[in-house]
């Protein structure tokens, strides 16, 4: 198969879907795999690394959307890369389609074979694709809601972890998986009083018994939240709903309910945000303030360490992206569950229902697709 990697345009990210090592890997099982000049090189991979590992360089992203049967992205293509799409073409990358009405739309009307690594689901229920990036998103929240809870940066002027006779901040974590458990590891770890809800019962139980002594285990709901958020300082929303939107668990009139200065972090934007307030935002323009909260809801957190995070996202990847491309995408969904999962739109049609819920758009079940397909 030819395998087709782009430089990501979205705005600050600096990640690239495939290492060298990666390209190894397809070169050995007799792919041709060509990159896009400069791809890999926020991320600390030179264009030569790529030639070495057998790599065809091409200079421009038409080159490479031009050529290439199966696009592997990280981040979803942008309003400049729809043309680009041809009918057919397989797209491996993140989507979030449920956050983006023109999104969706375009790909329909691109009739191109969208799976989306986001829904991409183990038989347990666990999203193999999106725990690294969650695992970094997580643990960046952190450091971003510390720093903009300085006072330079406009918020309370407080230190996360106190001091010597002055008490910790106290940070409230929205969500029990793992964003959440990355996220409250991280600023226990800081000295923080942490307060992790989730609407899981055993979820709580699980966290209880493995966090440390300052972190507090308390059952989601409307009326616990309205109070926890009143004395919380930092805020960090990690909610998933997989393929779907995520539901709005700060609702505006709570914002009247915090202190100014309380800094609100959406992990998860790329699905929607769970805060009533959330936008999506920047690496160059991360913050905006509503009612004196500053509200961080950058949709591309992890793309501000891309080393890191490009080796945990293609550490994960590859082995489905190899099986793809060994396969081809009908045999390797039919045969594979996890892969057949994340199939959100195929040749115009919406197989993913939190896609066609979001949007109340025509659902098609994907066996009706896939055995189309294998008719052909």
């Amino acid at each position: 198969m030819i395998i087709g990697v782009p430089q990501e345009i979205k705005n600050n990210e600096n990640r690239v879907a495939l290492t060298p090592a990666g390209v190894t890997e397809f070169v050995k099982q007799g792919h041709s795999v060509y990159v896009q000049q400069g791809a890999g090189a926020s991320s600390g991979f030179t264009d030569q690394e790529y030639r070495e590992a057998g790599a065809t360089l091409l200079a421009t992203i038409e080159e490479v959307y031009g050529i290439a049967e199966m696009i592997i992205k990280v981040k979803e293509p942008i309003a400049s890369e729809y043309p680009l799409i041809k009918e057919n073409q397989l797209l491996f990358t993140y989507f979030h389609f449920a956050s983006s009405q023109p999104l969706t739309q375009a790909m329909i009307e691109r009739k191109a074979v969208c799976l989306a690594y986001e829904t991409v689901e183990k038989t347990d229920r666990s999203l193999p694709l999106l725990v690294p990036m969650s695992e970094v998103a997580g643990r960046m929240a952190v450091q971003e809601g510390a720093k903009y809870l300085e006072k330079p940066m406009g918020g309370r002027g407080i230190l996360l972890g106190g001091v010597a006779g002055v008490k910790p901040a106290n940070v409230l974590v929205l969500g029990g998986g793992i964003v959440g458990t990355q996220s409250a590891k991280m600023a226990a770890g800081l000295g923080a009083n942490v307060t992790i809800v989730d609407i899981s019962l055993p979820r709580l139980r699980y966290l209880e018994d493995i966090m440390p002594a300052n972190v507090d285990t308390v059952m989601s709901n409307e009326y616990t939240i309205r109070q926890l958020v009143q004395q919380a300082d930092l805020i960090i929303g990690g909610v998933l709903i997989p393929g779907a939107k995520a539901p709005s668990l700060i609702t505006r009139d709570m914002l009247k309910l915090m202190r100014p200065g309380t800094v609100m972090v959406d992990v998860a934007i790329d699905q929607g945000g769970c805060f009533e307030t959330s936008h999506a935002t920047t690496h160059q323009d991360p913050i905006y303030v509503v009612d004196d909260i500053i509200h961080y809801c950058v949709a591309n957190m992890p793309g501000a360490v891309p080393y890191t995070s490009t080796l945990a996202l293609t550490n994960a990847t590859l082995p489905y992206a190899l099986q793809l491309a060994g396969q081809g995408w009908q045999k390797a969904c039919s045969q594979n569950e996890e892969l057949r999962k994340g199939l959100n739109i195929v040749h115009g049609k919406v197989v993913y229902r939190g896609v066609s819920d979001a949007f109340d758009l025509p659902f098609t079940e994907v066996s009706e697709v896939l055995g189309h397909v294998a008719h052909v």
